[in-house]
């Protein structure tokens, strides 16, 4: 009788075949690469990422290049990717990297776990991929992979769930050719164990997975516990004059820290007051179009004002913004690099659209 090769050893040469190899991040590999890759690929999909980290990489080639940038410069490379908590604790942990580690990125598991926006298997990742040190992985591919092959019920959000995939995922992370095996795990999970349609008959694991002897490989991972969200909205006041908006940041903490938004009214009828009070003429104020912008935990409606002050008689420029936060004239069609929430943006281009049809 045959003995059937362990598990590793069948994804160990499943990637020798089918593994992706030629990712930029997998090129002339360092920790730094790795940990920008690994950062940016966390919610989004490899052909989105791939442009975005060429840029980034251009622009800031080492930690210490990252570290002594500013905030501004990285959220504007960061625009459009979302979740941009990912790029401030970025830049946070290049500072840190700078200042404690001499600019040299931590080779020491505990180290490089205590940066900020580092999980452990974020951290498994960085140094088993580029440094070949032992450590198993767990990101969302892989554990689609361990569940459904020893089908493991539950939502792997839920603690119990989690512990008992790390438990497997140690089990099974070899203590040779480690770069070729969490590489595969997670090229499996995205290639091949997906979400939907899974290609079983591509698996290396197939033989023995339980979901698939079941016939019920997306019954694995269990789904997160639905919830519905809730709703809230806010109106933005867009100020427009001589081809320029009025911007300003917002604070560092909550949603769309640190980047660049519309001045903000919490009811349509603050916004109103507003305009009433500033004198601003009915004729100058024209309502943009509305949408919904969505959260992790909630939903979001947006409406907006435009003034254009050039079509305004009245004297009205008074300082807007209050509570020590900078304000900046942002320039439509020669723009400054700065971080744009993705709201921004889409009034932004609706704003451009009407400025090219006058």
């Amino acid at each position: 009788m045959t003995k059937i090769p362990s598990f590793s050893d069948r994804i160990i040469d499943w990637y020798d075949i089918h593994g992706r190899k030629t990712l930029p991040w997998q090129q002339s590999k360092t920790p730094y690469k790795v940990w920008i890759s690994e950062i940016m690929l966390q919610q989004t999909q490899v052909a989105t990422v791939i442009p975005y980290f060429e840029k980034f990489m251009a622009s800031f080639p080492s930690v210490l290049d990252l570290a002594n940038a500013e905030q501004d410069e990285v959220l504007h490379h960061w625009t459009g990717l979302g979740y941009y908590a990912r790029a401030r604790n970025l830049h946070k942990a290049a500072q840190l990297i700078r200042d404690r580690y001499q600019g040299q990125f931590p080779e020491s598991f505990d180290d490089v776990l205590s940066l900020p926006g580092i999980g452990r298997s974020t951290a498994g990742a960085v140094l088993s991929l580029s440094l070949g040190q032992h450590h198993a992985i767990l990101d969302g591919n892989v554990k689609r992979v361990l569940a459904r092959h020893g089908a493991i019920s539950g939502w792997p959000g839920k603690k119990t769930v989690e512990n008992q995939l790390w438990e497997i995922a140690d089990r099974y992370t070899p203590k040779s050719e480690i770069q070729k095996y969490n590489q595969a795990m997670m090229d499996i999970g995205a290639m091949i164990c997906t979400r939907s349609k899974p290609k079983c008959e591509q698996c290396p694991v197939a033989f023995d997975c339980q979901a698939q002897r079941q016939g019920k490989q997306t019954n694995y991972p269990g789904k997160k516990p639905k919830t519905e969200k809730p709703v809230k909205a806010t109106h933005f006041l867009v100020l427009k004059q001589n081809g320029k908006v009025l911007l300003k940041q917002r604070p560092s903490k909550g949603i769309w820290g640190g980047l660049w938004c519309f001045p903000e009214f919490e009811t349509a009828t603050e916004l109103e007051q507003y305009i009433q009070t500033t004198k601003i003429l009915p004729s100058s104020v024209q309502s943009l179009s509305g949408f919904r912008h969505t959260f992790s935990h909630y939903h979001l409606d947006i409406s907006a004002s435009l003034v254009d002050l050039d079509n305004n008689h009245n004297q009205v420029m008074e300082p807007l913004v209050s509570g020590g936060y900078s304000e900046m004239w942002f320039n439509l069609f020669a723009p400054e690099k700065v971080g744009l929430a993705a709201a921004t943006e889409k009034i932004l281009a609706e704003v451009r659209s009407i400025e090219d049809e006058e």
